[in-house]
């Protein structure tokens, strides 16, 4: 096994596809603490600037007090607290759906809808670029996968009529991670209607930062979806996740999402501090509009640069091959800035790219010191 391991590396290794961690000493905030040396950040998903807030910092240490540090079991065991069942009614009211479930993460939300809603004799549609928890959900669930080009609509409209599945779901990310653009959520919609078919939309990246108050692309469109998936531990500094629809939906997840039934529930602290984040979120709202004023700023001054287009906080530049991304990465961490290097698999071949995310804890200077060494070593 160690000789088959050691090869799997060296080959990562030799294709410039190796990762490392980064290890800090600081709170999540624009700028790092690594080795001593202060590090300008623009890696986080913490889109609002919410993850160092003090008022959630003295929501978490108030209720540990009150709840202790663990939860101690799962929600259908012991788990589930007085907090936990508030905060689900807050974040189905947060966003406009009858229920709303807790999950400890993302990746496990989705993974505990797909494989509770469908089966062998129904097909799954996804986007090419939908976030990898999406797909192994839907290795999991059996179902039949049917992936559609990025955006395609004529090409989703024509594999929905050929399928004969007994049931057909149609996921999409709402801002997707890595190239930061939006799903076309109107035409998919009205496929569904045509094919009969249901949606799931992972909005990850877009609840708290995209809409006219931040409730994400089913705002931004003026939609309705049977399922939305969302996360805490991004736009609202948190941790953990959720599923939000009908209260069927949501009773046959509590029944049925392994994912939801045999884990530890998150800590009812850790669940205090999100129920803050959303009431912060909202009377904070100059966080969200300042961060849509950096987003046009820095759009503005990066014209000539290889961006992806895309309005959300996500900016990618594309460098095409993963030597030239690590590269480029390297040399803006040696100017004292962190910038991620995405490469292949987590997007396709050939568009491996330089992955800004902007915060509303960015100031303009900040930015205005991305852009000049960005200049540099792009030059």
């Amino acid at each position: 096994m160690q000789t088959y391991l050691h090869a799997l590396l060296e080959q990562r290794k030799n294709t410039a596809l190796y990762r490392h961690r980064v290890i800090h000493n600081s709170p999540q905030t624009p700028l790092l603490v690594i080795k001593g040396q202060s590090y300008l950040s623009f890696c986080s998903n913490d889109y609002l600037g919410l993850a160092n807030h003090p008022r959630l910092k003295i929501a978490l240490q108030h209720s540990i007090d009150e709840y202790g540090v663990g939860s101690g079991a799962s929600h259908l065991v012991t788990g589930h607290t007085h907090i936990h069942h508030l905060l689900e009614k807050e974040l189905a009211a947060y966003t406009g759906c009858d229920s709303a479930l807790l999950f400890s993460t993302g990746y496990m939300a989705n993974i505990g809808v797909i494989t509770a809603l469908m089966g062998r004799h129904d097909a799954i549609f996804l986007d090419k670029l939908n976030h990898a928890s999406l797909v192994d959900a839907a290795l999991l669930s059996r179902a039949k996968m049917i992936r559609y080009p990025h955006n395609d609509m004529q090409a989703l409209d024509r594999l929905l009529s050929k399928t004969t599945a007994q049931h057909k779901l149609i996921i999409t990310d709402g801002v997707f991670s890595m190239d930061g653009d939006i799903a076309n959520l109107p035409h998919i919609v009205k496929l569904a209607h045509i094919h009969d078919a249901w949606v799931m939309v992972d909005d990850a990246h877009g609840l708290g930062v995209i809409g006219e108050t931040g409730r994400g692309i089913l705002e931004f469109y003026g939609l309705e979806v049977p399922i939305l998936m969302g996360t805490l531990g991004k736009a609202f500094g948190v941790f953990g996740a959720f599923v939000a629809g009908s209260t069927v939906l949501i009773d046959t997840l509590i029944q049925s999402a392994r994912s939801y039934m045999y884990t530890t529930a998150m800590p009812p602290a850790v669940a205090q501090a999100i129920r803050t984040s959303l009431i912060v979120s909202d009377e904070e709202s100059w966080r969200r509009q300042y961060l849509h004023e950096l987003i046009g700023y820095f759009r503005a001054a990066t014209t000539h640069m290889p961006l992806i287009d895309s309005v959300t906080p996500i900016q990618a530049i594309i460098l095409g091959d993963a030597e030239k991304a690590l590269a480029v990465s390297a040399a803006l961490y040696q100017r004292g800035l962190l910038v991620t290097a995405i490469r292949p698999p987590t997007v396709p071949q050939g568009t491996a790219r330089l992955r800004i995310t902007l915060s509303a804890s960015h100031t303009k200077k900040q930015i205005n010191t991305l852009i000049t060494a960005l200049r540099d070593v792009l030059s």
